[in-house]
């Protein structure tokens, strides 16, 4: 075997199936060995990592970037600057909130285009299925898209329309017969329109507004219809930022038949609670919304139990403008939460007080998205063969949120003055350092990944 280019070491080392010492051996960007901590060829590099944690660096499969024609709310150069702060190496960008959107071949084609030479970690994409567009979707297949995002409620842009159940039945044999995923924001309209009475009578600045128009209801029937769908097609479908505590038993069980069904739940669902958010706290506005306190901790158990598969931020920017601050509407303001720096932090903060470990975070942010993407040769783990992608944190070191230190192009965010654990310190993607103490050493070093191409 070749002698290692570099070597990364610590006494904190995240590996598949343990966290102890170690020496990871990279050659050309890849881990060519994993040693003993004092098994060291002379002569090499070496960077000491001491007793701060080594993981892998994270994956983000759910982060709307909005380039081309929304990149005054978000681009691939900002975006990718703060997922390298936080720690996160591979992106896979959602197909909405840009114009075009990534609905056709063409459109991607602008995408990547707009990413080039722009890009501090990794990047691959989904592509979208939305009314009318059976006939695009295996030609995004073909062009290197990772799979495929609908939604079953408006998604608060023209570009990108809500799917029927007769959309879905015209797409599905075509996704079965590629065999991609399909990745659903599940929340039907139904329970929607039948709250909105009830909220309407909220005065629209009170978060319980926000609350009571977006009732679990409209994710338990969501859940419902696509597993039901789901035995009927035997589609791969991932279910989005799971806020429901009460469709879990659904999931459950769809797993225990054997059905391929996977599920993801956001960082902001895990820390927050809607009893906490101030009233005109717009920043806090997303959808589904943040619920109550027993809500959270169901899904802090079903993670723990894996019916919950991964964690993935939604990071959803916008303008600070359109979140409404002066006036506190949640009715009228833009729904996203803006978090891409801070996922792995935010996580961690709660997930200690748990008694969950290093381990399993691992485990959320970085293996199980790998996995929903198809990146499990290459990215998620910390194994011979794969991508030199690591981050060097330190998980009891603690730091305030000051919005003038986020690297994402707009600061507004309800982590902001929160009190975390788990400061990033070094992040590498594919052995060079991309992050390290605020600096971006290495520039856009980030690839476009597509897939087959990897």
């Amino acid at each position: 075997m070749s002698a290692p280019q570099q070597i990364i070491r610590g006494r904190r080392v995240v590996l598949p199936d343990a966290i102890r010492p170690a020496a990871i051996h990279i050659r050309d960007g890849v881990v060519a060995a994993i040693s003993d901590f004092n098994d060291l060829p002379f002569g090499c590099p070496i960077f000491e990592a001491g007793d701060s944690v080594v993981m892998p660096g994270l994956v983000d499969t759910h982060v709307h970037i909005n380039e081309p024609g929304r990149t005054e709310w978000e681009g691939f150069e900002t975006a990718t600057r703060a997922a390298a702060a936080g720690g996160v190496t591979t992106l896979i960008e959602m197909p909405l909130n840009s114009v075009p959107a990534t609905t056709s071949a063409a459109a991607f084609g602008e995408k990547l285009i707009a990413a080039r030479e722009k890009l501090h970690v990794d990047v691959g994409f989904w592509g979208g299925v939305v009314p009318g567009n059976a006939a695009e979707i295996a030609p995004l297949w073909d062009a290197g898209v990772f799979g495929f995002k609908s939604f079953l409620v408006p998604s608060g842009v023209e570009e990108f329309c809500h799917v029927a159940e007769s959309d879905l039945r015209k797409a599905w044999p075509v996704l079965r017969s590629i065999r991609a995923p399909l990745l659903v924001h599940a929340e039907l309209p139904g329970p929607i329109e039948s709250a909105s009475p009830a909220a309407a009578r909220i005065p629209p600045e009170r978060y319980a507004a926000w609350l009571a128009s977006r009732p679990s209801a409209a994710e338990d029937e969501a859940i419902a219809l696509l597993i039901r769908l789901q035995r009927e097609f035997a589609a791969r479908i991932h279910v989005v930022h799971l806020s429901s505590a009460s469709a879990i038993p659904l999931v459950r069980q769809a797993k225990k038949d054997g059905l391929p069904l996977t599920a993801e739940t956001c960082p902001h669902y895990l820390c927050f609670t809607a009893d906490e958010i101030p009233d005109g706290a717009t920043e806090y506005k997303c959808a589904p919304p943040i619920r109550d306190r027993s809500n959270r901790e169901a899904l802090w158990s079903a993670l723990g139990e894996g019916v919950i598969d991964l964690i993935a931020t939604d990071h959803s920017p916008s303008p600070a403008s359109m979140k409404l601050n002066d006036t506190g509407d949640f009715s009228r303001a833009w729904g996203g939460i803006s978090s891409l720096q801070l996922g792995l932090p935010a996580v961690w903060t709660s997930a200690r007080q748990r008694g969950y470990s290093v381990r399993h975070v691992a485990q959320w942010m970085c293996h199980a998205p790998a996995e929903l993407a198809g990146l499990a040769k290459h990215k998620g783990e910390i194994a011979v063969g794969h991508d030199a992608d690591l981050v060097v944190w330190n998980p009891e070191a603690s730091f305030r949120v000051e919005p003038e230190h986020l690297f994402h192009r707009h600061k507004l965010t309800p982590y902001a003055q929160k009190e975390l654990y788990g400061v990033v310190e070094t992040t590498f993607l594919r052995g060079q350092v991309v992050y390290a103490q605020g600096e971006f050493p290495a520039g856009a070093a980030g690839r476009i990944l597509l897939r087959g191409r990897v």
